[in-house]
């Protein structure tokens, strides 16, 4: 990793798409910490320390505690990203236009943005509401909420922009950089309260280092695991030249529905005390207590534990289901001609896929509901400060792997341009 790095700096244009890359998340940084005038920011930053709005915040990277101009995140876009997926089970021409190559993919995206601005102009209209019954914004008339609502709505919209810029003129997918991005600024404050709270005791702090590094390579070894089906290709002769005969292999991933079964837990688990909050009822608030993740002795709450578990497998295939269609990859095999070894075409390789991918999902979504329910034991017995691991760690960890896939990428092409020439 160090050698591409290195050789990425010596070359001038990989060199410029990096400083690119590198610039931009400056300027987000930068809008994640200016705060929107006439707001009580010390009075939000004291509801968003849990629930969903600490989630929402740590997808902010710190900038909904204060309530700056990129309050909203990216959680707006990834919200309509998943809806757009979702929609293209259940809608033909929307499944017809995933299937139209570049040019569904654009007509795709497009939506997406039209439906981002629309849940970004929903939830700042419904944010705002809901921080001024806790006195964060001291004067509300039509001028002052108008400001507001158009900023984070704005800010999100400018947020969009800057990840396709990355996207286009940078390295790496710009939306999952601006997560990372966000993630790993809270760390250093993070390390440092631990620091600070067990400053004394370095046993702890070695072994929670060393705890921390296994973390990562767990996930990365599920994050990279797959399992190889073995595809043969028949031999045809076009003219005096005969195409096919390869052998290769049909990657399976162990995590293929990566960190989304998290989120969509995470937010089925959270959406009665977010309605709670908006709705005063006490059967709705008993309901949302009993799904907290901590009961009233400060220990986790077994029914949340269950719960948030069950729904993570739940969503692992599901999720699965709608990213890797088994019939259309067996379709596309015998379409050019590929077969797996003692398996018949069709149908019955649709089957084997099938059961192939329900065998290796279950201990992937095992293995994220271990990892999602991993801060809260850190939490509650090992006294830790802040939530290590969990979404954050997955998300960064499988970022910072697809991103240095991409430049090893780019050294591969520029290698070989180099050598055609």
């Amino acid at each position: 990793m160090l050698r591409a790095l290195i050789t990425a700096f010596r070359i001038r244009e990989i060199r410029n798409k990096i400083l690119f890359t590198i610039g931009i998340l400056a300027i987000y940084r930068f809008g994640a910490n200016l705060t929107i005038p006439g707001v009580d920011a010390a009075a939000i930053l004291a509801q968003v320390e849990t629930g969903i709005l600490g989630m929402m915040d740590l997808f902010a990277g710190g900038a909904l505690g204060n309530f700056a101009v990129f309050s909203l995140g990216i959680m707006p876009y990834i919200t309509a990203t998943i809806i757009m997926q979702l929609l293209q089970v259940v809608i033909p021409r929307l499944e017809q236009l995933s299937k139209e190559g570049e040019v569904g993919r654009r007509k795709i995206n497009q939506i997406s943005r039209y439906l981002t601005v629309g849940l970004a102009l929903i939830q700042s209209v419904t944010m705002t509401f809901f921080f001024r019954n806790y006195g964060a914004i001291p004067v509300f008339d039509i001028a002052h909420v108008s400001l507001i609502v158009v900023t984070l709505t704005a800010g999100t919209t400018l947020i969009m922009w800057l990840g396709e810029l990355i996207n286009i003129h940078g390295i790496g997918n710009g939306i999952s950089l601006i997560i990372f991005a966000n993630i790993v600024s809270r760390m250093p404050g993070q390390f440092i309260s631990l620091f600070r709270l067990r400053g004394t005791n370095y046993f702890f702090l070695a072994l929670f280092l060393i705890f921390s590094i296994g973390i990562v390579m767990a996930i990365i070894m599920i994050q990279q695991g797959e399992r190889k089906i073995p595809v043969q290709y028949a031999k045809r002769v076009v003219g005096r030249k005969v195409f096919g005969g390869q052998s290769t292999y049909l990657p399976l991933r162990v995590n293929q529905s990566g960190v989304m079964p998290i989120i969509l837990a995470i937010a089925v688990i959270l959406f009665p005390a977010t309605i709670a909050q908006f709705i005063p009822n006490r059967w709705l608030q008993s309901f949302a207590d009993a799904l907290s993740s901590t009961t009233q002795g400060g220990n986790i709450n077994p029914i949340y534990a269950a719960t948030y578990t069950i729904l993570i497998i739940i969503f692992a295939y599901f999720y699965t289901a709608i990213t890797f269609n088994p019939i259309d990859t067996a379709d596309n095999l015998r379409r050019y001609g590929g077969f797996i070894p003692g398996i018949r075409p069709g149908k019955n390789t649709a089957d084997y896929l099938t059961n192939v991918l329900n065998r290796i999902t279950l201990p992937g979504a095992v293995f994220l509901a271990i990892v999602a329910l991993l801060p809260e034991v850190l939490i509650n017995y090992l006294q830790i400060p802040f939530r290590f691991g969990g979404t954050s760690i997955l998300i960064a960890v499988g970022v910072a792997l697809d991103t240095m896939r991409q430049l090893e990428s780019q050294l591969t092409m520029r290698d070989y341009e180099g050598f055609l020439k």
